[in-house]
């Protein structure tokens, strides 16, 4: 089991509980897309946060994320106001 929490800076806190990384790497991008979709940005910004910030969180998850937490070990990663740490939970 898996313990994912995140944070968009003075916007919206959320967490998943799960078995698998990709899973969860998944939720993430969905629940966070979905979000910055409802932000009332414009489409260019909603398009260059994704790729700017989203993306490499999610992506680094995907790698990173999933080594550590096959480990037992802890994951965090922040890209400007959006931060994600994922921990083994019991």
């Amino acid at each position: 089991m898996i313990k994912l929490s995140w944070a968009l800076i003075a916007q919206h806190v959320d967490e998943w509980t799960g078995d698998d990384t990709a899973q969860g790497a998944a939720v993430l991008e969905a629940r966070v897309g979905a979000v910055v979709d409802a932000s009332g940005m414009k489409p260019e910004t909603i398009q260059h946060w994704r790729t700017t910030f989203l993306a490499p969180v999610v992506e680094s998850l995907r790698t990173e994320g999933t080594t550590a937490l096959a480990r037992g070990e802890s994951w965090s990663k922040a890209a400007g106001p959006f931060l994600a740490c994922a921990s083994p939970a019991s």
